[in-house]
């Protein structure tokens, strides 16, 4: 406990909302475990401000707000490399699973479902904190078995309730009726109401007495709603007071319900079971989430030691083919074929690698570190393994270019392993729809201005029934275990790299020409 107290004190905590009584609230839940150091914005937009203005350790934020909203903010953070690793702590009361679901997409690191109590806001912040992103996470989390505990308490503790009642017969009474459901505890007064309410381990639901020396039970309901272990238990009145003046007073102090003196049994014991299925289900809510989060990150977890695993026996196949390579006695044919191989891994390592890549561009998290490619050198690489891979149908696959070959081959400006997947889809898309003994033409054009084109052109057409969704995800026609992926991601490649893929297709001439363009790296 010591070592979170002190990781607390030295966090810096930004909280996000545009209702200030909540951003009041939060950082005084904050300062109450021990937080020194709250910062606060309205709006993801002043949020983002801050974060680019100062060392911030982690957020808190609020879903629905103007300007910018919480969802959009976690897309800022994730998609900013300085900020990225920035654990948030997403804070919402609509539970739709595909809101839940977004946000798990977009790189939450714990979702809290309000209201909260202060044991589960310190439990989430403890998690954060050994919160490692996603993509970079290199074993399994560490949250599993926090998390099989939260969901196995949603659904296996009893809920707690409180009466606070100045007469014993009272608070014999409603402990009888009620104990055979839930945990119960009692006060005799008001002073003491408060302490087990602002203790780390409050009550689910107080009963409360009006009429009581010292402290009334308005004054203990004005109190439980300053504090932040407290604010958010909802009350129930159990008086003899029931007048029109008294339950408005109590309503405006936050109760959800006022039951007459004497008590009737049939009436207090449904009422207060309606309630508390209603805490149950939020608690259980809270759970699902929670083990939607967790198993979002394990499946991430299994697709990166998966990557992992199948690099090093792929490195071995390569290191292998070129060993047998350079055997002076290996025939010219046959290098050639362990040349095909050698790519055909390369492509293999490329496509694993550029696994990730995909995540983030689908997520807008990518950003482009620029480079010189050579697209002429990728194209010519590509087309001997694809002329072997097809040699069943007899393609003729050529490359030329518009560009002289005693000139320097000018240069895209992208990402290679990007230029080197997109083409080896777009290729092989071609390759899978060109008509057997057909000629695939791709074609490099260096412009005047403008960027470089490739285009690349088979003879047969796309079906009309899917040429306006070409690029969409899923989309396939007539291909058996076709994966609807290629055209999609291709596309996706390009305009990562500022550049496009676009489709033209002439049914008089029977053709299919997907021209790309890049831009052009600059000379200075």
């Amino acid at each position: 406990m010591n070592n979170f107290v002190d990781a607390i004190r030295e966090t810096t905590f930004l909280v996000v909302d545009d209702v200030s009584a909540m951003r009041g609230a939060t950082r005084s839940a904050l300062r109450h475990i021990g937080a020194d150091h709250v910062l606060t914005a309205p709006n993801g937009a002043e949020a983002l401000k801050l974060l680019k203005s100062q060392p911030i350790n982690i957020v808190l934020s609020d879903w629905n707000m103007p300007v910018m909203s919480g969802i959009e903010l976690l897309a800022e953070i994730r998609s900013d490399p300085d900020l990225y690793p920035i654990p948030f702590i997403m804070t919402t009361a609509e539970g739709y699973r595909d809101r839940i679901q977004r946000a798990i997409d977009a790189g939450v690191s714990e979702i809290l479902i309000t209201p909260y109590t202060m044991e589960l806001l310190s439990e989430r912040i403890r998690r954060a904190l050994r919160w490692v992103p996603a993509l970079i996470n290199k074993a399994p989390a560490a949250n599993s078995v926090a998390v099989t505990a939260a969901a196995g308490s949603a659904s296996g503790e009893r809920s707690t309730i409180l009466i606070v009642d100045d007469t014993p017969d009272n608070l014999y009474l409603l402990s009888e009726l009620l104990k055979d459901e839930y945990r119960v505890r009692v006060a005799p007064d008001g002073a003491k109401a408060l302490k087990i309410c602002h203790s780390d381990n409050p009550p689910d639901l107080v009963l409360l007495d009006i009429m009581m020396p010292d402290m009334d039970g308005f004054e203990v309901a004005k109190r439980m709603r300053e504090h932040p272990s407290s604010e958010t238990i909802p009350v129930i009145f159990v008086s003899s007071m029931s007048s029109d003046a008294a339950r408005a007073k109590g309503l405006e102090l936050g109760a959800i319900d006022f039951i007459r003196k004497p008590i009737e049994p049939d009436v207090l014991k449904p009422r207060v079971r309606n309630f508390m299925r209603y805490v149950m289900l939020r608690r259980q809510l809270q759970a699902d989430y929670d083990l939607m989060l967790e198993t979002a990150r394990l499946q991430e977890d299994v697709k990166q030691i998966t990557r992992h695993d199948m690099k090093g026996p792929l490195a071995g196949i390569i290191g292998l083919v070129q060993s047998l390579a350079a055997d002076k006695a290996m025939s010219g044919e046959h290098k050639e074929q362990l040349g095909v191989v050698e790519e055909t891994v390369l492509g293999l390592l490329n496509m694993i690698n550029l696994s990730t890549e995909l995540f983030k561009i689908e997520r807008e998290s990518f950003r482009l570190d620029p480079k010189p490619v050579n697209i002429d050198d990728i194209l010519r690489r590509l087309v001997p393994m694809y002329r072997a891979a097809f040699a069943v149908k007899r393609l003729s696959l050529r490359v030329s270019s518009n560009i002289a070959r005693s000139a320097a081959m000018p240069q895209a400006r992208g990402d290679a392993m990007l230029c080197y997947s997109m083409f080896q889809n777009l290729i092989k898309n071609a390759c899978e729809a060109a008509p057997v003994d057909s000629v695939i033409d791709i074609k490099l054009y260096m412009q005047v201005q403008g960027p470089l084109r490739v285009v690349i052109e088979n003879k047969g057409t796309v079906p009309a029934a899917i040429r306006e969704h070409f690029f969409d995800k899923f989309v396939t026609y007539g291909k058996e275990n076709g994966s609807g992926l290629g055209t999609y991601s291709a596309r996706l490649l390009a305009r990562a790299q500022e550049g496009n893929v676009d489709l033209f297709v002439s049914d008089d001439d029977n053709i299919s020409r997907l021209t790309v363009t890049l831009p052009v790296m600059s000379k200075s």
